[in-house]
């Protein structure tokens, strides 16, 4: 059992123990602040959700102390992962004590806490040499209640009230109010009634550390009506102090190229995240909506008799494909074999082949040695990439442009094509160009299906809801097949949904795939690099653009 800190809202923030015990965790029970991305690091684990949101709670706290104590009786890993850090105004305490009386051993790992991380990423420093020494940490949450009692007067005077001393708050040099959107007018209110000028700086950060992040600077006599004209509601952190007056100088995260846009990713869910990565560096909120799953190859019989007779040739240490080993693996004999020394290539197409091949190599309990009597051509720089970290092989082959055209037309260039053997690992239904044109030049080519794409059912509904209130910006699209079944999901208005969208397309094909529809790319990526669109991106929203 181990409560573990989630950090307030961008997963890079977790710490590197908090991600190792999730890695190893078999339930994870996570609350409405965690991220939800930090789930990827537990794949396999059961994900409880039990998030409490302003007076709406997926379950009380009673209920949640006793889902704890009963997973860990069934003596699973328990992972309770909470926003922020969870001894800090997150209950973890009461968790804590729950799970001791239980008689249950735990492990708690300390997260970054939203004042702290909040508002730097605001460009707000917590302390600072020229403004104070120490900082103060409030609930704004529990004063609200006690306001409540105050006002009704249900309750004898003083009983359920704040027992803080307001007379000392308005004294400190910083103060930080976590959950106090809604009582901002009465805390604004008590600290000027209580001697702190009504001109001190004051700001409230929502979403802090996200790609949704707003901040909203004023005075504190300004502060309430600032934040209730700007909408910002929770989760918020308010900090009062002069040292608020440094984020003119500091604020270095909602001024990247791309913050305040919203940027639709239509790759495969395994893909991706290295393009949301790139742009949520960049600035921008990201919002994943795959249009196609990959998955592996249901028969294996041609991917694996073709990796046995590559296997089967690097250990006799002949060219050419061996037909069968003493098992009848391998399949047949091809018709025209290759002469001792022609040698073989071997084509990756996409990033996706190479990580599959790698599997099912894993598999049979093979490694790259067997491509050592062969060539290695790629289509694309990401799929160098992955040949290069998968496979630990410098390709021999990378056409200039990232299509099937260009790598055919080089290597019949090179006269690397008639006689000589190709083994084509890729998906299941792709481009028939490169087999005709390796076929036509006199080639042995060997089109082999290592996984297959499928369309996704329907959209995420937050994406839909998204599109029609007109908050995307961008729409990216990496495959001429996102393309497609993109607008497939979106049905016969999609001209309308995407009506002032701009579209990023990577390499010719799918350029071509997107202007078939209708539409028109605003930048298109040469290179079939996440990097180089997301670089793209970047640069058009730029004056030097």
């Amino acid at each position: 059992m181990a409560l573990v800190g989630a950090g307030p809202g961008d997963p890079g923030l977790i710490t590197v123990r908090g991600a190792e015990l999730l890695a190893q965790a078999d339930v994870v029970i996570y609350d409405y602040l965690a991220s939800p991305r930090l789930l990827t690091h537990a794949p396999q684990a059961e994900h409880v959700f039990v998030g409490k949101q302003a007076s709406r709670h997926s379950m009380t706290q009673d209920q949640i102390n006793a889902l704890l104590i009963e997973r860990a009786r069934q003596g699973k890993r328990v992972v309770r992962l909470k926003g922020g850090d969870p001894f800090v105004f997150g209950r973890g305490g009461e968790e804590a004590e729950a799970l001791a009386a239980a008689g249950i051993r735990f492990t708690v790992v300390p997260g970054i806490t939203a004042a702290i991380a909040g508002a730097a990423y605001a460009g707000i420093p917590v302390t600072h040499r020229d403004f104070n020494s120490s900082f103060t940490l409030i609930t704004g949450h529990e004063k609200e209640e006690a306001y409540k009692d105050e006002q009704s007067r249900s309750r004898p005077p003083g009983e359920g009230s704040s027992d803080l001393d307001w007379s000392v708050i308005a004294k400190l040099p910083c103060v930080a109010f976590y959950m106090g959107v809604k009582s901002l007018p009465r805390i604004a209110g008590k600290l000027i009634e209580n001697g702190m000028s009504a001109s001190t700086p004051a700001a409230t950060i929502q979403w802090g550390t996200t790609t949704r992040q707003r901040t909203c600077v004023a005075t504190l006599g300004t502060i309430a009506d600032a934040v209730a004209s700007a909408g910002i509601t929770a989760p918020a952190i308010t900090i009062v102090g002069q040292v608020v007056t440094m984020r003119e100088k500091l604020n270095w995260f909602e001024t990247r190229p791309l913050f305040g846009q919203t940027i639709v990713v239509t790759r495969s869910r395994d893909q991706a995240s290295e393009l949301a990565r790139r742009l949520e560096e960049l600035g921008a909120r990201v919002m994943e909506a795959p249009t196609i799953e990959v998955v592996p190859q249901t028969n294996f019989e041609k991917v694996d008799a073709a990796l046995h007779s590559l296997s089967l040739r690097e250990r006799a240490g002949v060219r050419g494909l061996a037909s069968t080993d003493a098992t009848g693996i391998g399949g047949p004999p091809h018709p025209n074999p290759l002469p001792e020394g022609e040698g073989t290539w071997i084509v990756f197409t996409s990033a996706n082949g190479v990580r599959a091949a790698r599997e099912r190599m894993r598999a049979l309990k093979l490694d790259a040695r067997l491509f050592s009597d062969s060539k290695v051509a790629v289509v694309g720089d990401a799929t160098a990439r992955a040949v290069r970290e998968l496979l630990c092989i410098e390709p021999d082959l990378i056409p200039g442009r990232a299509v099937a055209e260009a790598l055919a037309d080089e290597l019949i260039a090179r006269n690397e094509v008639s006689g000589r053997q190709f083994i084509l690992f890729r998906a299941e239904i792709a481009r028939q160009v490169l087999v005709e044109k390796l076929s036509a030049a006199d080639g042995i080519v060997q089109d082999i299906a290592v996984y297959e794409t499928r369309p996704v059912a329907a959209l995420a509904p937050e994406l839909v809801d998204a599109l029609e209130r007109r908050e995307v910006n961008w729409v990216t699209f990496t495959s001429s097949s996102t393309l497609t079944n993109f607008v497939a999901l979106l049905g016969d208005s999609y001209h309308q949904k995407l009506a002032g969208v701009k579209i990023a397309s990577i390499g010719p094909v799918t350029t071509d795939a997107i202007r078939a529809a209708g539409l028109e790319p605003t930048v298109i990526a040469e290179t079939a690099d996440v990097a180089v669109l997301a670089n793209a991106i970047a640069a058009h929203g730029t004056p030097a653009s």
